[in-house]
């Protein structure tokens, strides 16, 4: 018998972010908004690292991909919870709940990886400067890209396959916005001994794996920045790394206080608060983080809209 006729659920409903009704309308614009920023945000930090040659270097083409798991890690999940906000009826069938913990997986296990890639790419750019684009060639970054994906859609497989063996035959209310493994867990009517035992190992070795990159990264990355006698070089090194930095700390910390933890010992707002943080508001945050504190970017805008402005 396969997994799917195993499980009597065919639906799941999803309670939300709140369950108060006079919350639903404000929460609606407000993410409405959030996604409206991730979508132009991302899409345009793309558009602009592919129109502005100036921008055709590793560091970009690792943050154009990042710029992209972003707002696909947002559309997986956004435009569902809006919905949620507006209509009464709140299902999810099964195989679309499915399919989102599987899209879900992949974009988030890929960003993880991304930040590391782009911490090695930091790493190559200050202390082998001569080396860079022997080292960091568009083939060895396609690789890299690829290689992230890859590891993404290949965890996510694990995980989700997993699920797909779970029975669900009693309650099939998620208390939640989204699809979560861990919410799913909690419905199930068979043992999840493995698969939350397969989260923690799986999602432990890549936080691990992926944290000790970026610190032994930046760890020689200092080293050098500390060598350089100009105090404007000092600065100008310091200003290409801190707003990957920024987005490291702020997208590491609320998985961290997520998932590498026993479900049992984090309150149900609490983990509402951190999934917020990492599936809707780092993917805004991002594109302005890195657009923001970046001369090279906001250089580049303007002048393509300059270059518009003088076609018309």
């Amino acid at each position: 018998m396969g997994p799917r006729n195993r499980s009597m659920v065919t639906e799941f409903l999803l309670l939300g972010l709140t369950e108060r009704p006079e919350l639903q309308l404000p929460l609606f614009f407000l993410f409405l908004g959030i996604y409206v920023t991730t979508t132009v945000g991302n899409l345009g930090m793309i558009a602009v690292i592919r129109l502005s040659a100036q921008l055709h270097t590793p560091m970009y083409y690792f943050l154009s991909s990042l710029s992209f798991i972003d707002f696909c890690s947002s559309s997986v999940i956004v435009p569902k919870m809006l919905v949620g906000f507006l209509c009464e009826d709140k299902s999810i069938s099964y195989s679309g709940c499915t399919t989102q913990v599987f899209f879900f997986l992949i974009f988030v296990i890929s960003e993880c990886f991304m930040l590391a890639a782009m911490a090695y790419d930091r790493y190559v750019a200050i202390c082998s400067p001569l080396l860079y684009n022997v080292i960091m060639s568009p083939r060895v970054c396609s690789l890299l890209v690829a290689a992230v994906l890859s590891v993404g859609f290949f965890d996510a497989a694990v995980h989700s396959g997993g699920i797909l063996k779970l029975s669900f035959c009693g309650s099939n209310i998620i208390k939640h916005y989204f699809c979560d493994p861990v919410s799913l867990f909690r419905l199930s009517c068979s043992s999840t001994y493995i698969d939350e035992l397969l989260i923690f190992a799986i999602g432990g070795f890549n936080m691990v794996t992926t944290s000790l990159t970026i610190i032994i990264s930046y760890a020689f990355i200092l080293r050098s920045i500390l060598r350089i006698h100009s105090k404007e070089g000092r600065s100008k090194a310091f200003n290409t790394c801190s707003s990957h930095l920024m987005a490291v700390l702020i997208f590491y910390g609320s998985l961290m206080s997520k998932y590498l933890k026993p479900s049992s010992s984090s309150s149900l707002v609490q983990e509402k608060v951190s999934s917020v943080f990492y599936t809707t508001v780092i993917p805004m945050l991002n594109p302005l983080i890195y657009s923001l504190r970046n001369k090279e970017v906001k250089n580049a805008l303007m002048k393509l809209l300059r270059r518009k402005m003088s076609l018309r």
